[in-house]
């Protein structure tokens, strides 16, 4: 075997990663688009590979089945809403203002119907509460917890055990997206949840200086 044998071979294992990783991107972005428009019941692992154009080998190459799908779709939502919390929050100088710009943003997001179908109304029948709360852990949470250390640190709210007042500020978020993806009027839901929440949020924060 030849030196360029041998230097090829690395080239072709990165070219099949590559189309590998590139499937599953696609798988996720069909599974999300029927998810979302269909409801976690009524859509088919037959319905997301035709639509990528994919064999079924394909998709179980990635996924244990649609329920393991489900699972993925779930996690790029918390990662994306994730990233649209950050981003708000990181718009304001200030670290309170932060705080309720991200808090604001989430529930922002709860008028997105895909957000609604897979986030609110699907994830807790298909995924149950202990697999959503790992993940909602891992980036929601997570982030309410470094907002509430942030603050501690600036002196805008008193120092104290930050895991309970996260857990708690997190239920009342998610709940408040909820009770928004449900109503039937939702944009008049997430003026009603936000005034409120962010009530909530100024007993425990002071005004940011003017």
């Amino acid at each position: 075997m030849t030196r360029g044998d041998v230097s090829a071979k690395p080239a072709v294992r990165r070219s099949q990663r590559e189309r590998s990783e590139t499937t599953r991107r696609e798988l996720l972005a069909a599974a999300r688009k029927l998810f979302a428009s269909r409801g976690f019941v009524a859509t088919s692992l037959e319905a997301v590979v035709s639509s990528c154009g994919v064999t079924k080998g394909a998709l179980y190459h990635h996924f244990e089945g649609k329920r393991d799908l489900f699972r993925a779709v779930f996690e790029d939502e918390q990662r994306r809403l994730a990233t649209v919390v950050a981003e708000a929050y990181t718009r304001k100088a200030d670290p309170s203002s932060g705080f309720i710009a991200g808090c604001r943003a989430f529930l922002g997001e709860a008028l997105d119907p895909a957000v609604q179908q897979i986030v609110f109304l699907d994830a807790p029948g298909v995924l149950g509460w202990e697999v959503m709360h790992e993940l909602e852990t891992d980036y929601g949470l997570t982030l309410i917890k470094d907002g509430l250390s942030r603050l501690m640190t600036a002196g805008r709210i008193r120092r104290r055990p930050v895991d309970p007042l996260a857990h708690l500020l997190f239920g009342a978020l998610t709940e408040g997206a909820l009770f928004v993806a449900r109503a039937s009027d939702r944009e008049a839901a997430r003026r009603r949840v936000v005034r409120e929440f962010e009530g909530l949020l100024r007993t425990l924060v002071e005004a940011p200086p003017s």
